[in-house]
């Protein structure tokens, strides 16, 4: 029997009615499912069914056909905690607003979950990016130090700026005066980085873009580089911290640590469900090329 693991963020907003669509499709099919435990509280108020949960990643392996997340890209986001690498094809169900990397619309998901339920649907392999230190940084769980998006660097607690010591396999680039400086694999490169003026890159483009977040040293522009490079970062200022972010994780870290940013040993499979792919989604969620004129 097919297995399938669901999880959806719904504290502030819980999406009855597509949420039921999903389980309906799921049972046609005859699937067995598995509710993450805090999402299946608000799965009980719609459903009688006697659903098995899940609360870590450890509960998970490759006999699960795939991860079902359920809100907007900060639920998958989310998402890759529990999948990991375990090979897990993760699909989201965008119940959100702009929904970029959630792309399963709520007119579809009957017939998208249909259809991939049969094997009808794409996989787009997603780079990570892994952030490691030589001492030991409090906050940062060393078995989850990777983000889909990106890690950033930046200021805290000041309205000063920071001087961010850049080193491209141990080469020394610049120091970047600015309020903090973001390193974005290509799926992120449609996030943060490009509403700081990044550029956007092609999922399967095998790089990462460093993007300065206002950069006071006016010439300093976002650069693209082998996704194999080394990254060494090293943050300077007048406070004696600064922040570092892991995708939605935000931790603080003194000033002086050595940051070392790396691509990752895995890749996220994402599921892409029939007619859609990163094009189609940059001309109708990003309004590609659009011009009111026409």
């Amino acid at each position: 029997m097919m297995k399938v693991a669901i999880y959806g963020r719904f504290e502030n907003n819980f999406p009855k009615e597509y949420v039921s669509i999903v389980l309906e499709q799921l049972s046609i099919h005859d699937v067995s499912v598995y509710v993450e435990s805090s999402t299946l509280k608000y799965i009980e108020q719609i459903s009688s069914e006697d659903f098995r949960s899940f609360s870590s990643y450890k509960d998970l392996d490759d006999s699960f056909s795939f991860f079902i997340s359920i809100g907007g890209d900060g639920t998958i986001l989310r998402s890759i905690s529990y999948v990991r690498n375990s090979g897990i094809p993760i699909v989201g169900v965008n119940t959100g607003r702009m929904g970029f990397l959630a792309t399963i619309q709520k007119d579809k998901i009957k017939s998208s979950i249909d259809e991939i339920v049969k094997g009808e649907y794409g996989i787009s392999e997603r780079s990570l990016l892994r952030l490691k230190c030589e001492t030991k940084i409090e906050g940062l769980d060393e078995e989850f130090n990777f983000a889909l998006n990106e890690i950033a660097v930046s200021r805290k607690n000041t309205t000063s700026m920071i001087k961010v010591q850049t080193f491209l396999n141990n080469e020394y680039l610049t120091s970047y005066w600015a309020d903090g400086l973001i390193i974005a694999s290509p799926t992120g490169s449609t996030g943060y980085s490009l509403s700081c003026g990044g550029p956007v890159v092609a999922p399967d483009s095998d790089s990462f873009v460093l993007t300065p977040i206002a950069p006071h040293n006016l010439n300093a522009r976002p650069l693209v580089i082998p996704e194999e490079t080394e990254i060494k970062l090293i943050v300077g200022g007048r406070e004696d911290s600064h922040l570092v972010s892991l995708d939605s994780r935000v931790i603080t870290v003194k000033n002086g640590t050595e940051l070392i940013i790396q691509k990752a040993d895995f890749n996220i499979n994402m599921i892409e469900p029939k007619g859609e792919s990163f094009l189609h989604t940059l001309r109708n969620k990003l309004l590609w090329g659009e011009d009111n004129r026409n």
